[in-house]
Formats: structure tokens, C-alpha cells, sequence
């Protein structure tokens, strides 16, 4: 498996690859996750563009997983990350967020951030696997706030949701 960064002619990959992923939350009692759109290709554009892009390639140099991050409060904040099913649970996931992890040390950055639900198994418990921790309401910094305003606004609040943090 190789990471790189997304060419702009894969942006609707990514969605599909989002889309395949989600059905899993079907599985879950989460029907209205599985349903939700990915982000628009215009707005996945402006990650590429920035170079906060990353795919996992299989063997053919085709998208299998991609990952994209913002700054936060002076963190990586990973935005999303989805593996297509026919890949899961083979390390790509893993792999995509110790990648970002690495460039976020080389560059002096101290954490990744992400947000997530607290009970699906793929989620938080998976994190917490990878090295992140469950961030306390007072450890909250006024970026990760923000967002989680957004996301219960959005109506993702319905199911339990935790802020995690992982140093590098």
C-alpha cells in the first residue's frame, strides 16, 4: 500500500470510496450516516489544492482510502477518513493517519485532532487503538468547539460524539 496525495481527477473516487464506506453504518442503526453525501468534489478540490489530500493506492495506483485534515488551533485536524470495504481491515486506515502523523512531527506540529462517535467500532474504540485519546469538555480548544457546533447542527448529535487528540 502506498499514500500520496490526491490528483484532482480522483475527487469523485474519493466520493464513491466515502459512499462505500458509510453503508456500514446501516449496520449500526445509523441509516441517516450511511445516506449522508459526501463532501461536494468542489469542496474536496480546495483540500487537494491546499495539500491536505492523502489517498491509500493499491498496486494499480488506484484509490483504496483517502484521507483529508484542516488546522486547528495549531493541530492537524483530520476532517475524514474512509477506506472502501473491499480494503478494510488491512491496516490502510492505520496507515493513512500515522502518515499524517509523520508529517505533522517532521513539520513541528504537536497532535492530531478528529472528532468522532464515541460508540461505533470503527470509530472511537479504533482511535483509541491508534494512539488517540478522549479529549475531557474542558480540554476542548475554541477550533474543535466550532466544530463540534457544526456537527450538532448538522444533527450528528443524535448519537454520542467525543473530540479525540493524539500527540505526535
Amino acid at each position: 500500500m502506498r499514500i500520496r496525495r490526491v490528483d484532482v481527477g480522483e475527487l469523485d473516487v474519493l466520493r464513491d470510496i466515502e459512499r462505500a464506506a458509510g453503508q456500514c453504518f446501516r449496520d449500526v442503526g445509523m441509516p441517516e450516516i450511511a445516506d449522508d453525501e459526501p463532501l461536494p468534489v468542489e469542496t474536496l478540490a480546495e483540500y487537494q489544492r491546499a495539500g491536505r489530500a492523502w489517498v491509500a493506492v493499491d498496486g494499480a495506483d488506484l484509490p483504496v482510502a483517502y484521507l483529508i485534515s484542516d488546522s486547528v488551533d495549531g493541530c492537524v485536524h483530520i476532517e475524514q477518513v474512509s477506506v472502501h470495504p473491499d480494503h478494510g481491515r488491512q491496516g490502510v486506515g492505520r496507515a493513512l493517519v500515522d502518515d499524517v502523523a509523520a508529517r505533522a512531527g517532521s513539520a513541528g506540529i504537536p497532535a492530531l485532532t478528529l472528532t468522532t462517535f464515541a460508540e461505533v467500532p470503527w470509530n472511537a474504540p479504533y482511535y483509541l487503538r491508534l494512539g488517540f485519546r478522549v479529549l475531557s469538555e474542558d480540554e476542548l480548544t475554541p477550533g474543535l468547539q466550532a466544530i463540534r457546533a457544526r456537527e450538532a447542527a448538522h444533527g450528528l448529535d443524535r448519537w454520542p460524539r467525543v473530540c479525540m487528540r493524539r500527540d505526535v
